[in-house]
C-alpha cells in the first residue's frame, strides 16, 4: 500500500485527537482540534465560509470516529444533502491521516437570523452515511436521514440511530474576515455500556453551558482542554492522543488505473479530441497530465492484458 504521508500530506503539532474516560470509565470522550488542516484543504480548494463550516466539522467528526479504529481500517463520512454545498466527504483512518472535499467550495446562502453561517440551508436536506473499511472485504455502512444539517446534531443522531449509543457531539469552525480558519475542531461524549441514568442526567446539565467549541479553540485551548471544560468535575482521564495530518492517497499510478477502466475506446477518443488527458484529485486537487504517448501506451497495456486472459 503507498503511504499516504509521502505525498500531499501536511502535519502541524496543535493537530490531534485526545481520547479519555470519565466517570469511573462510564464516559468515553474524544475532542479534536483541526485548525491547520481545515485551513490547508480551504487553501486548496479555495472555499468559501459555508464550505469551509461544514467540512471542518465533518472533518472534526471523522478524526474522532477514526481514532476508534484499530491499525489499518478506515472511514469515510458522506453528507449528501440536496443543498447548494452538494455532496460533503471527509475520509480518515487510525493513524491520523485525514482528507476532504466538498462538491461546490464556493456555494453562498445568506445568513441566518442570528447572523451567523447558515450551515443547515447550505446542506439542506438528504442523509448522513457512514462507511468503516475494517479490511474484511465488504465495508460496513450505515446511515440517517439529517435531522438538522448542522452536522453536530446530524452525527448524534447518527451514533443514536445506527449505533445505539448515546453520545453528545459538539463541532465548530471559526472562519476569520479573509477566510481563513481561525479554529476547527469537536467534541464527541459517549455512555459506555453499563453507565447510569443518573450520569445522563449529570451530563445533559453540564453541556447546557459549554461554549463554543471554537471559541476554546480559538482562545489557546487543546482537545484535553475541551474536555476538561466541558466535564472536568467528572474527573477526565487521558488515555490516547492520535497526531492529525492531512494526507491524500491519489497518484499518478492511480490516475492510470482510473484511465485503464475507461477501456481502449475511450482512450482513443480522448487521443483524438484532446491529444492527452488531465485528472484532477477530488481531494487535493493534485493534477496528473498524460500526454499522448502516454495514452497510447495504457492502451496497449489494455491490449497485453486481454492477450494474456
Amino acid at each position: 500500500m503507498e503511504n499516504p504521508r509521502a505525498k500531499n500530506s501536511t502535519e502541524t503539532n496543535t493537530d490531534y485527537v485526545a481520547q479519555g474516560t470519565a466517570a469511573n470509565g462510564q464516559i468515553r470522550a474524544l475532542a479534536v482540534v483541526n485548525t491547520g488542516i481545515v485551513e490547508e484543504v480551504r487553501r486548496r480548494h479555495q472555499m468559501l465560509p459555508w464550505a469551509s463550516a461544514a467540512l471542518g466539522r465533518t472533518m472534526a467528526a471523522t478524526a474522532m470516529l477514526g481514532a476508534m479504529l484499530k491499525d489499518k481500517d478506515r472511514v469515510t463520512v458522506q453528507i449528501v444533502g440536496d443543498g447548494p454545498l452538494g455532496q460533503i466527504v471527509a475520509d480518515g483512518d487510525a493513524h491520523g491521516n485525514l482528507r476532504g472535499y466538498v462538491s461546490n467550495p464556493h456555494a453562498q446562502v445568506p445568513n441566518n437570523s442570528q447572523g451567523k453561517l447558515n450551515i443547515r440551508e447550505a446542506v439542506g436536506e438528504g442523509h448522513l452515511w457512514v462507511i468503516r473499511d475494517l479490511g474484511l472485504g465488504e465495508p460496513y455502512s450505515g446511515s440517517v436521514p439529517l435531522v438538522s444539517g448542522e452536522i453536530a446534531e446530524d452525527f448524534a443522531s447518527y451514533f443514536a440511530r445506527s449505533e445505539q449509543t448515546p453520545s453528545v457531539v459538539a463541532l465548530g469552525v471559526l472562519v476569520d474576515r479573509d477566510y481563513s480558519i481561525r479554529a476547527a475542531g469537536g467534541l464527541i461524549l459517549q455512555l459506555l455500556p453499563g453507565a447510569s441514568e443518573g450520569i445522563a442526567i449529570i451530563l445533559e446539565h453540564m453541556l447546557k453551558d459549554l461554549p463554543p467549541i471554537s471559541g476554546i479553540i480559538d482562545g489557546g485551548g487543546t482537545p484535553e482542554d475541551i474536555i476538561q471544560e466541558a466535564i472536568g468535575d467528572l474527573e477526565p482521564k487521558f488515555l490516547h492522543r492520535l497526531p492529525l495530518r492531512f494526507a491524500c492517497t491519489c497518484s499518478r499510478k492511480r490516475g492510470e488505473a482510473t484511465l485503464i477502466a475507461l477501456g481502449p475506446k475511450e482512450l482513443e477518443e480522448l487521443i483524438l479530441e484532446q491529444g492527452m488527458a488531465e485528472l484532477t484529485c477530488h481531494f487535493c486537487q493534485e493534477q496528473y497530465v498524460y500526454t499522448k504517448e502516454d495514452l497510447e501506451s495504457l492502451i496497449d497495456q489494455i491490449a497485453v492484458e486481454k492477450a494474456t486472459d
